[in-house]
């Protein structure tokens, strides 16, 4: 005989009430939050170039912007350090000496597959 789904109650549901609880105040800050009139930049307005000099700190745009010279700098160590260190990882190293997987035009591995399969030098 079949039966009908019982709810189950308990502490497993404590997680499920808070994420709704959350939304719930997510939902009521966005629906009651002010925003200012929308402001659009000058037809004659060059925003393209009003973005690259104020990547380096340059009063010469059309736009009036900050300055970001210093996020620049940062995302550019960033990467090169990101860079160094995924070619260091790549580098195979044996007794001291840098190897690189094929360098000997893959004399070694074909060596190594014709003498396992018993075949001669």
């Amino acid at each position: 005989m079949t039966t009908k789904p019982e709810l189950r109650l308990g502490s497993h549901l404590l997680p499920g009430l808070a994420a709704v609880a959350l939304f719930v105040v997510i939902a009521t800050t966005i629906l009651r939050a002010s925003f200012g009139d929308p402001q659009g930049f000058a037809p004659d307005a060059g925003i393209t170039a009003s973005i690259g000099y104020a990547m380096f700190n340059l009063d010469m745009g059309s736009v009036p912007s900050e300055g970001f010279l210093v996020a620049f700098e940062i995302i550019d160590i960033t990467l090169v350090a990101a860079l160094v260190a995924a070619v260091m990882l790549a580098r195979r190293e044996r007794e001291g000496d840098v190897v690189a997987l094929l360098s000997d035009g893959g004399r070694r591995i074909r060596t190594r597959l014709t003498d396992d399969e018993g075949g001669d030098r």
